[in-house]
């Protein structure tokens, strides 16, 4: 990823010194030069750079002024370049990676351009991390909604669909008086008749709302069509339908009885 660059010195000669030590460096693209501050605070607001070799003096506006301007932009790396030493601990409180002293020295000035390489890696690396962590969070998100989708989806079901003889047709849930298991099926009970589906009886639990009591590990009862519960052995009851169908609870289940019909029981 190249580096975009600003030069900005007051001075031609200046300019050119930077921008002929930059030439052969392949990761840096100069994105302009400026001869002024007024410029400069122009040309960042319109460029955002990544890096920016600054001089301290200039007519109008200082390179400390010109940062001041630009404060509402993403901060771009800074390398001062100056004649006079005097402002590098100014230079250090402005935020500044390097600082460059004119007649500026080949050697001098590689090591600080490897610091801006460093330096904006780093930041390049924190910022793609926290890409990541926010896109992590999405997936989680995501991944959360979408259990609450197959929730949804596991909600009661006004219907079921019956296939038999070649036809078709509709079971509403609350036609239902009881289900029983049989085998890889379960037999709904509607009123004289049944039918059978293909199912499993916790997948038929979780599809049936609080109707619907499941009082054995094959038997799920419609508590709308119960008429009757006559206590049975080992705490188990007889329970007895509205259309007289006797169905028995288990003791394993007596917890969902009591639950559902009070303390009673």
């Amino acid at each position: 990823m190249s580096i975009r660059t600003l030069i900005i010195d007051d001075e031609p000669l200046g300019r050119s010194g930077i921008r002929v030590r930059l030439k052969d460096e392949p990761d840096i693209e100069v994105v302009g030069e400026c001869a002024n501050g007024r410029l400069a605070v122009e040309a960042i607001h319109a460029l955002s750079p990544d890096l920016l070799f600054l001089d301290v003096q200039m007519p109008g506006m200082n390179g400390f002024e010109v940062l001041t301007a630009t404060s509402n932009v993403p901060p771009p790396v800074i390398i001062f370049v100056t004649a006079y030493d005097t402002y590098a601990l100014r230079a250090f409180d402005a935020y500044a990676l390097d600082y460059l002293l004119k007649p500026i020295d080949d050697e001098r000035f590689s090591l600080a351009l490897q610091r801006a390489r460093t330096h904006l890696e780093q930041k390049r690396e924190s910022i793609l991390g926290k890409h990541l962590a926010a896109l992590l969070a999405d997936f989680k998100t995501d991944s959360s909604n979408l259990s609450t989708m197959n929730t949804l989806k596991e909600q009661p079901t006004g219907r079921f669909v019956i296939k038999s003889g070649g036809r078709i047709f509709f079971v509403k849930a609350e036609e239902i008086d009881w289900i029983e298991a049989v085998g890889d099926y379960v037999r709904l009970h509607v009123g004289k008749q049944s039918h059978l589906l293909r199912e499993t009886m916790a997948a038929m639990e979780a599809k049936l709302d609080y109707r619907f009591l499941r009082i054995h590990r094959s038997t799920i009862v419609n508590t709308e069509r119960i008429k009757e519960l006559h206590p049975y052995f080992n705490s188990e009851y007889l329970v007895v339908l509205l259309d007289g169908v006797q169905v028995k609870s288990s003791r394993s289940y007596r917890e969902r009885l009591r639950n559902h019909f009070g303390d009673s029981l």
